[in-house]
């Protein structure tokens, strides 16, 4: 991975992002997108759409305007939302996305306040001081508390305000055998490949006009994914996310697929995705050498994938992802030659596109 991009994915995972309050993040993406890009902006609702227009063609008819294409990563990270100080000076909280209560007991935390980031733990009760019932309960969050280490109430109002958000506390951490670890790899290693996919496009022609997409507020019911699509009207859209790694036990394979880190991009099939689009994501595998992994999805996937597909009168939707070991938790584990491979595969889809190439199944 360039010495460029690796930073630009370390800034990512650095920069907090929950759901609803993602401007931090979008601010990162727009330095980096601003080079690479005809066209830079953000939207009213925060997503960021960087254009790269399609390279004019000798005798192109102006009345048929090149096909939009859509590569979207969310950039919206799970977090906490104070919800009210109690009188020692302890936080109570509520999730925003979906959070399994057990990994976040005694995870060291940043609240992400209006003078700056303040660290804090989250906690209940140690084990010795629950009782017999409370041990075999799985704790709610109103069993849960943060804490900042201030002496009241008042020490805490004057740095902490109600609706201030938390996160984890992040950071880019190399593992073996080029894996790495972070809170937020769920979607952010999504946006990075979507970048680092215009990146490796500048300077090359396409067919398309091509848009990056940072959305938001994908946690909390694919928001960002509605509002963008339904604004830039894409022909093709292909949302960029993770998927569940099996390669680890106890995981049921025969209900999730065999997915596993450094096997290189998930392409799925099922019907939230476009035959057309599918058959033009492998192909672009195939002349390319992308080692790839194929995924079933019998449903909607619960992913932007959804929300691009059922945009206006209808996209032809793609979804590529990358295995991910540990989602919403504190430890997601990728693989960094997966996301390369993803933004090679992506750029190679691009690249293959042709005027009037046809994406009705």
């Amino acid at each position: 991975m360039e010495d460029l991009s690796l930073e630009f994915l370390k800034e990512l995972l650095a920069t907090p992002s929950p759901s609803g309050f993602e401007s931090k993040i979008q601010e990162v993406i727009r330095r980096f997108a601003a080079p690479l890009a005809d066209e830079v902006r953000i939207d009213r609702h925060g997503n960021l759409i960087a254009l790269k227009r399609a390279t004019p063609r000798e005798g192109q008819n102006a009345v048929e305007p090149p096909a939009k294409v859509m590569l979207a990563g969310h950039c919206d990270q799970l977090g906490l939302m104070v919800m009210h100080i109690d009188e020692t000076g302890f936080l109570l909280v509520q999730p925003i996305g979906g959070w399994d209560i057990p990994i976040l007991l005694g995870q060291a935390l940043t609240v992400w306040t209006v003078t700056g980031p303040v660290n804090a733990v989250c906690s209940r009760k140690a084990p010795h001081l629950l009782t017999p019932e409370e041990k075999n309960k799985l704790p709610q969050f109103h069993d849960i508390w943060v804490d900042i280490g201030a002496k009241d109430r008042k020490e805490t109002e004057s740095l902490v305000q109600i609706g201030d958000v938390i996160t984890c506390q992040l950071g880019f951490r190399p593992l073996r055998n080029g894996l790495a670890f972070a809170p937020g790899m769920d979607d952010k290693v999504g946006v990075w490949t979507v970048f680092e996919t215009l990146r490796l496009l500048k300077d090359k022609p396409l067919a398309v006009d091509l848009y990056a997409v940072s959305t938001v507020q994908e946690e909390i019911g694919l928001r960002g994914a509605t509002t963008s699509t339904y604004g830039i009207q894409p022909t093709v859209g292909i949302a960029v996310d993770v998927c569940h790694a099996t390669d680890t036990p106890g995981t049921e394979k025969k209900q999730y697929g065999e997915i596993k880190l450094g096997g290189g991009p998930v392409i799925f099939r099922g019907p939230n995705i476009n035959p057309r689009v599918l058959e033009t994501l492998i192909a672009a595998a195939g002349e390319n050498s992308i080692p790839h992994q194929i995924r079933a999805a019998p449903r909607a996937t619960g992913t932007d994938a959804n929300a691009i597909q059922l945009s206006r009168e209808g996209v032809a939707t793609g979804l590529v992802s990358l295995p991910n070991r540990y989602m919403h938790s504190p430890v997601e584990v990728v693989s960094l030659s997966d996301l390369q491979e993803c933004s090679r595969l992506l750029a190679g889809f691009c690249e293959r596109i042709t005027p009037g190439q046809s994406w009705i199944p």
